[in-house]
């Protein structure tokens, strides 16, 4: 009888204006804990993407301030109206014989990928790596079409690095560190494909002095997606070598550090936007939550920024 009587106050006071059922009440804390994670989501997303459109700005600065710096190393070096091949030469032949405006560079530049440093060390200009790079960016200024080709030994461990330039539809090789332009006993410029027959590498490279015959083209990549971590490691396992590895723009990229985090950055707003699409979908159909759109704020802001005053 007191059980009866309980359940019917009970629900004679939920139906009492003021009053709150137990599950009511329930239900109105899961709604604000729900509200207080969504809240907090929301603002970290969009602090994460306001440092990220200020990675893309200082990025960007950085990358136009290294354009600007190339093109004028570029003019001083390359022939602009010459043919592909003299430019190609006239990039060699500063690497081999105009000094640079340092010798010897701090040990932290040893695998340095930002070419106003590989373009002023000289040893920079004589590791395969760094000269490769240095190499890369001049002749991409220069307008010629390059990327670069790491040649691997049997453990798939990069043993030296050279360039690839297209040329009359052939990828043809260039060895900065060498400043050599491989060549058949034709005088015909080699690609790799031809580089990897062994007779055709022994006769080409038998007059580069020090050049080593491990440096051979039977095993030879343009991207070590090891460089992407776990990712990378995971893509060449499942597709072996994907199309886009070849992609002269990706090896730049992967040569131009300022390049590179520009991408990076950009790729990070797009995935934080999107992120922050979702969210604002979620809480105003499953929350109730309206928020009002960024370019509303930035209007009213405005406004109130260049409204006169009385």
């Amino acid at each position: 009888m007191k059980a009866r009587a309980s359940a019917s106050l009970s629900a004679h006071n939920s139906h009492i204006p003021g009053t709150v059922s137990n599950a009511a009440a329930r239900d109105l804390r899961e709604a604000g804990f729900g509200h207080g994670i969504f809240r907090v989501t929301w603002y970290g997303v969009n602090i994460l993407l306001f440092a990220a459109l200020v990675g893309v700005l200082w990025t960007a600065a950085w990358e136009y301030s290294t354009e600007c710096y190339l093109r004028g190393f570029s003019d001083a070096v390359i022939p602009f109206s010459a043919a592909p091949t003299r430019k190609i030469e006239a990039i060699l032949n500063w690497m081999g014989h105009t000094p640079a405006r340092f010798d010897q560079a701090p040990e932290s530049m040893a695998d340095d990928r930002d070419p106003t440093d590989t373009l002023n060390y000289a040893s920079l200009l004589s590791v395969c790596g760094t000269a490769t790079n240095a190499f890369l960016n001049l002749a991409d200024t220069g307008g010629l079409t390059v990327r670069r080709l790491l040649l691997l030994d049997v453990n798939r461990t990069t043993v030296h690095v050279v360039a690839e330039v297209l040329i009359d539809g052939r990828w043809i090789i260039v060895d900065p560190v060498f400043h050599t332009i491989f060549r058949g006993t034709d005088g015909g410029m080699l690609t790799s494909q031809q580089l990897a027959s062994p007779t055709v590498f022994r006769r080409a490279t038998q007059n580069i002095p020090g050049y080593l015959p491990t440096y051979t083209f039977d095993r030879a990549v343009h991207v070590r997606l090891s460089h992407f971590g776990p990712v990378g490691r995971w893509v060449r396992n499942i597709w072996g070598v994907p199309a886009w590895e070849s992609w002269p723009a990706l090896s730049l990229i992967m040569e131009r550090e300022s390049l590179e985090l520009f991408v990076v950055f950009a790729f990070l707003v797009l995935c934080l936007l999107i992120v922050r699409g979702v969210l604002r979908w979620y809480g105003e159909a499953r929350l109730g939550i309206r928020m009002e759109h960024m370019y509303r704020k930035l209007f009213r802001a405005g406004r109130l920024l260049f409204e006169p005053t009385d």
